[in-house]
């Protein structure tokens, strides 16, 4: 387990590093998939609560250091995310589409609640999504896009899915 929250940190830092260098160059209407997230979902639905939550947690403090975000934001909601995936180890059969779909759209709206709950108490220091926004509905789809592609990398790699039944 512990090997197993190493390399999901490491890879959430290396998508976090990614999409504040690369990808935000080619980015579509200023939005970017956040493929952390769905690196996270993957690793969560695979490796349980415990995993998720904790994976969850570093990855989103390093995020946390390499955003404008206030400290803490990214360390609770991929802390939450991460717990939620993780009940569902084992439930559902993963397939190559559909499931990687619904995971990160689901992931993905999660967070724009807790993120729009937290604006609703903290104010203008927490930016918040908004539902009738198409920026969100851009983000979803891009996580939609690329979560089928990024499960299937991440299915091929062996220590990422010890928890794998």
């Amino acid at each position: 387990m512990i090997r197993c929250i190493i390399l999901t940190v490491i890879l959430c830092i290396l998508a976090g590093l990614l999409q504040s260098t690369v990808i935000s160059q080619i980015a579509f209407f200023n939005v970017i998939p956040d493929l952390a997230l769905c690196i996270l979902v993957y690793s969560a639905y695979i490796n349980g609560t415990m995993s998720g939550q904790i994976s969850g947690f570093l990855s989103g403090l390093f995020l946390d250091f390499l955003s404008a975000s206030p400290l803490g934001l990214n360390c609770l909601v991929r802390t939450l995310i991460g717990a939620l995936a993780g009940i569902f180890k084992g439930t559902l059969f993963l397939d190559t589409f559909f499931m990687p779909v619904i995971l990160c759209a689901t992931a993905t709206i999660i967070k724009s609640v807790i993120i729009m709950l937290l604006h609703i108490f903290f104010g203008s220091s927490v930016p918040s999504y908004s539902f009738t926004s198409f920026f969100l509905w851009i983000e979803i789809g891009l996580n939609c896009l690329s979560a089928p592609l990024l499960f299937l990398i991440l299915k091929q790699i062996k220590p990422l899915s010890a928890g794998r039944s």
